[in-house]
C-alpha cells in the first residue's frame, strides 16, 4: 500500500515529475515521447488551474481539496497573517514557497520558449513576473523578497524569507531579463528589484549581523535561513551570484566589487564539500543555480573552470539522487490532499517558531 502524502498534492511534485519526464524522454521510442508529452502538458494545466491564483498572480505550495475552487481553501487568513500565525516564515500554510516557485517558474518558461517559441508563453510569463514583483514590492520593505502575499486582502505576508526563496527568484529573474521574452519595460523593473536586493545585501549582510539580511521588520531570524555568508559549503556560492546578477543588469561598479570580492572565497568553500556529503535534491538544483549565472558571467578562466567543475560535480551528485527520488515518489499516495494546517495534532518548535505539521 502505498504512504499517504501528508502534505498533499504539492507543486514542487509536479516539477520533479517534469524532470523526471525529461530524463526518461531521452531515447525514447516516438510513441513513448508522445504518451510523455501528454503528461507534461497535464501537469502543465494542473499548475495553472489549481495551484495559481490570478489575484495575486502567484503559486501555492500545496492542495487541500480537488473541490473547484476550494482547492487552497486553507491559505491564510489576512488576519492570521497580519499576526505571524502560525509563524513568521508561513511554515505549513501553503505560503511557504512562492519564491521558489516563482523563479524556478520564469526559467521554467524561459526554458519551453527557447524549446517551442509559443506566444502564449509571453502572457505566462508576465503573470508570473507580476507575482515576483508583488513579492518584492507590496510590503514596503526596500530588498526584503516576501515568500508569497495573502490572497485574501492581496497584500499582507510573512516577515521572514529565506536564502532559499532569494536563490530562485534572483536567477528566475536574471534568466527572464536574458530572454526575448523580457521587453524593455520589464528589463527596467528588474533591474530595480536586483538592485535593491544587493543594496539590501550590502547594507545587512555584515559581521555585525552575523551575516543576516534581516526580516522584513528589521530583526534577524533566528533560524539561520536569512545568513548569506559564514554559510555551509552547499550555500557559499548565493551571495557573491546576487552580486553578480545585479551587477550585470545595472553595470554599477559597487555590485562587480561585491561580486569579486567574495567570488574566489565561496569557490574555494564550495570545493571543500566532502565526497561523501549529501543533501535533499532541491539543494543540487539551488546550487545550479548559483554556478550557472556565475559561469556565465566570468571571464576569468581559471575561475571558470573552477565553476565548470562544480556544475559538473553537483550535476553527478543530482543524477545519484534520481532513482531515490523516482521511488519516493511513487512510494507516496499522490491523490490525497493536504490538511487544513490549523487542525494539525502534531506541532514542532523550529527556534522560537511553532510549525504544524
Amino acid at each position: 500500500m502505498k504512504k499517504r502524502f501528508t502534505r498533499g498534492l504539492s507543486l514542487s511534485v509536479y516539477f520533479a515529475l517534469l524532470c523526471l519526464c525529461s530524463l526518461t524522454a531521452q531515447g525514447a521510442e516516438p510513441d513513448r515521447n508522445a504518451l510523455l508529452k501528454q503528461q507534461i502538458d497535464q501537469a502543465w494545466e494542473v499548475t495553472w488551474t489549481r495551484f495559481y491564483r490570478p489575484e495575486t498572480h502567484l503559486f501555492y505550495d500545496y492542495l487541500s481539496s480537488y473541490e473547484p475552487g476550494k482547492e487552497l481553501g486553507h491559505l491564510p487568513t489576512a488576519a492570521e497573517v497580519k499576526r505571524q500565525f502560525p509563524n513568521p516564515c508561513g511554515y505549513s500554510t501553503g505560503m511557504e514557497d512562492g519564491m521558489i516557485l516563482g523563479g524556478a517558474m520564469l526559467s521554467t518558461i524561459v526554458d519551453m520558449y527557447d524549446v517551442t517559441g509559443k506566444e502564449t508563453l509571453k502572457t505566462d510569463i508576465d503573470n508570473v513576473f507580476q507575482g515576483i514583483k508583488l513579492c518584492a514590492t507590496v510590503h514596503g520593505v526596500p530588498g526584503f523578497i516576501a515568500r508569497a502575499v495573502c490572497v485574501e486582502d492581496g497584500k499582507s505576508v510573512y516577515i521572514n524569507s529565506s536564502r532559499d526563496q532569494y536563490t530562485h527568484c534572483v536567477h528566475g529573474l536574471w534568466r527572464y531579463y536574458h530572454s526575448p521574452l523580457c521587453d524593455a519595460e520589464t528589463k527596467q523593473e528588474i533591474r530595480t528589484i536586483l538592485s535593491a536586493v544587493a543594496d539590501r545585501m550590502i547594507a545587512n549582510v555584515t559581521a555585525e549581523t552575523n551575516y543576516d539580511f534581516l526580516r522584513a521588520d528589521g530583526k534577524r531570524c533566528p533560524l539561520g535561513i536569512c545568513r548569506m555568508w559564514n554559510v555551509r559549503p552547499h550555500e557559499a556560492a548565493r551571495l557573491p551570484m546576487i552580486y553578480a546578477a545585479a551587477w550585470d543588469v545595472t553595470g554599477e561598479e559597487k555590485y562587480r566589487k561585491q561580486y569579486r570580492h567574495y567570488l574566489t572565497p565561496a569557490i574555494r568553500q564550495t570545493q571543500s564539500m566532502k565526497a561523501d556529503e549529501h543533501h535533499s535534491a532541491y539543494v543540487y538544483v539551488q546550487m545550479q543555480c548559483s554556478f550557472e549565472l556565475l559561469h556565465q558571467l566570468e571571464q576569468d578562466p581559471e575561475l571558470k573552470a573552477d565553476l565548470q567543475g562544480l556544475m559538473k560535480r553537483t550535476g553527478n551528485k543530482a543524477l545519484s539522487k534520481i532513482s531515490h527520488a523516482r521511488k519516493a515518489l511513487y512510494d507516496l499516495d499522490l491523490t490525497v490532499p493536504g490538511p487544513d494546517w490549523r487542525e494539525a495534532e502534531k506541532w514542532i518548535t523550529q527556534g522560537e517558531y511553532r510549525n504544524p505539521q
